[in-house]
Parts: structure tokens; sequence; C-alpha cells
């Protein structure tokens, strides 16, 4: 048999010869982090301007939080209100989209505040992230504005960027990473003067000690007023708007 007419099965079986954007060993390969970072990235704002995503506000909380719970049942309004009266509903052609709800995309708090745009017909915003007990996307939010990350770094970006305004409901570590992840870049002037809102005072002030931080020289007195307190759904919507808020007229 000449050279010509061997069969070349090795050199098509090889790895090297898989193009590289569907050879998933490459592509998952150390090297190409950054790739894939980059993907992340680009894949979520794709969607989000087909939507017209200009803005959102960003709502976070404890996963673990019932339904049956007044913290829920106050998202949930939150959720509803914020999308009627803040241009989540804009959806003409060429006109985008304001304070669109955007959550972390789980359950509890998450869910409830996507539940809320729901009830109205408004899209809502839900950024997963790969956890190792797996996190599954709440039944509420926009299923073209649902993504799942693998870089918390990523996400947190997404979830930065658009923000108006950050609304926080009780929660854990996440919540606090969150919390603090915003205020830091508050504090530092490396982000706009979106306003902050803690739901739900007692609690806020139980766990964190804001006074003593100030106390032992760890904040400014400016820093607490990057922070405000609301209880309830209006309470929240009229603290937003003290603190710098647009809101946007809903177009029929």
């Amino acid at each position: 048999m000449t050279q010509d007419l061997m069969p070349n099965t090795a050199q098509m079986a090889s790895p090297s010869y898989r193009m590289a954007a569907v050879d998933q060993d490459f592509v998952l390969s150390d090297s190409m982090r950054g790739v894939r970072f980059l993907m992340e990235y680009a894949k979520a704002e794709e969607a989000l301007r087909a939507w017209g995503v200009r803005s959102t506000i960003v709502v976070f909380g404890s996963a673990r939080i019932r339904e049956d719970q007044p913290w829920y049942q106050t998202a949930r309004a939150f959720g509803r209100l914020a999308s009627e009266r803040g241009g989540a509903l804009r959806g003409n052609v060429g006109e985008p989209r304001d304070n669109v709800i955007a959550t972390g995309g789980g359950p509890g708090i998450m869910e409830a505040a996507n539940r809320g745009a729901t009830d109205i017909g408004a899209p809502s915003v839900g950024f997963n992230v790969t956890l190792p007990h797996e996190q599954a996307p709440n039944a509420y939010s926009t299923p073209e504005l649902t993504f799942l990350f693998h870089y918390f770094a990523m996400r947190k970006m997404h979830l930065a960027m658009r923000a108006n305004a950050l609304v926080v409901f009780p929660g854990g570590f996440g919540t606090f990473d969150e919390l603090f992840e915003i205020l830091t870049l508050r504090q530092t002037n490396k982000a706009p003067a979106v306003p902050i809102v803690l739901v739900d005072k007692a609690y806020w002030t139980s766990v964190i000690g804001f006074e003593a931080l100030l106390e032992h020289g760890m904040i400014a007195r400016a820093d607490l007023d990057l922070i405000g307190f609301a209880e309830d759904a209006e309470g929240i919507w009229a603290e937003l708007l003290s603190r710098g808020l647009r809101p946007h007229e809903n177009i029929e």
C-alpha cells in the first residue's frame, strides 16, 4: 500500500486535530481560564442587551426563607411594585427597560423578588452560580434571562454593572458578601452613587455592629450614610427614591 493510500486514522483521532472551539479538553484547560471568563461575560451581556435591560435593582437575601415567612412576602411585594413603577415593563421596539429586578437566581428571597416581577408580567434576571450542592434556578426568573456562572467574580460583575440600587433582605454569608461588595465599591467611589437599602433594621443592627465599627475607627461617619433601612415594600421604594433612584414611567 502506498503512503498516500494509507489511512490517516491516528492523525484524525489526535486531540490536536479537534477544532479549538469544540475541543472541551482545550476549552476547559487551565490556559483558557481567561477565555472562559470572557465567555461568561459575553453570553450574559448579549442576552441582557437583547432584552433591553439597561439597569437593574438587585435584590439579595437568604435562600432559606420560606414562602410562609413575612420577609418572603415583602420581597415578593417589592418585586412587583418596583417592576410596576421602575420601568421594567417598557417594551416597545428600541426602548430600554430600567430597574429590572435582578437576583442571585435561587430560592428564598431571590425567588420571592423574581416572583413579584412575574406577578405582573415583567421580566426579571437570575444570576445563578455553580455551588458544591448545586443550586437550581427558581421558577420565576425570565428563562432567557436566567444565567449560570462558574466564576463568582463574573457573576458579581454582572450583578453590579447595571445596578441602579441594591435591596438586601436578612441573610447569611452569601448575602453579606454581596452587601459588602457593593458597599466597598461605593465607599471607594468605584461604583456610581446607587442607593443601598437594608430590610428589617432590627435584624441588621443586631447582626452587624455598624456603630461599633465607627467607634473603633474602622469606618467614617459618612460611610454609614451609604445605608438606608426600610420595613416593607412601600418603605423600600420610598427610601430608594429619597436616595436618588430614578423611576421611569411605563409606556403602554
